[in-house]
């Protein structure tokens, strides 16, 4: 969606860092990864002086309240994600879109990872990050869990990677409206990165700005 620059300490775990893709990506969820953060923006606008936003997400928010305009025969997330089929093959966006999911946000909830998809949607349709989802996901330090220009090595037979996939089909088709609308940053609750922004809501392991 999915950036600004952030420290990151190592990932090896359910959840990463946070988005400066993600760590600058409402109830905290265990996961077995230590998470790794990116701690201050970079790339977006800087604030005004007065610590207003140079730009305030209009735009994004009008995105995010077309949100379920897609039709659903679901009363839960819960249940809109096991309505999806999950295809033998994705493509390369779908790929780096549900991979990045799977690796910041597994273990979390069903709305904490959907806020982790669309924070990269709404990064690839700003027109301030590169605009595809693998640009997003591979910008230079904004994910904690690319190393080397690499990701990690997806185990598609877990119920996790099924999920990731589902809340990625999902995220895309605007179907589930966001709990982070509008969002563009994110970082893992455990560190304080003091950034200039306007925080929006936490949703588990992160707290997510635009």
């Amino acid at each position: 969606m999915a950036l600004a620059a952030t420290i990151m300490t190592t990932l090896f775990g359910a959840q990463g860092s946070g988005a400066a893709a993600l760590a600058p990506v409402l109830v905290q969820a265990q996961s077995n990864l230590d998470p790794i953060f990116v701690s201050k923006p970079v790339v977006q606008s800087l604030p005004s002086e007065d610590g207003a936003d140079a730009t305030d997400g209009t735009a994004l928010e009008d995105q995010d309240d077309a949100s379920q305009d897609t039709p659903v025969d679901a009363d839960t997330l819960a249940q809109l994600v096991a309505q999806q089929s999950v295809p033998g093959r994705l493509n390369s966006e779908m790929r780096c879109l549900a991979s990045a999911i799977y690796f910041e946000a597994r273990g979390e909830t069903l709305e904490g990872q959907l806020a982790v998809g669309r924070v990269i949607i709404n990064r690839a349709e700003s027109g301030r990050f590169p605009a595809s989802y693998c640009g997003v996901v591979y910008q230079p330090s904004q994910f904690s869990f690319i190393q080397g220009k690499k990701m990690p090595k997806v185990r598609e037979q877990s119920s996790g990677w099924r999920e990731a996939v589902a809340i990625a089909k999902i995220a895309v088709e605007k179907s589930w409206k966001s709990p982070v609308k509008g969002a563009l940053f994110f970082h893992a609750t455990r560190v304080e990165p003091n950034w200039r922004l306007t925080r929006l809501a936490r949703v588990d392991n992160h707290i997510f700005y635009r």
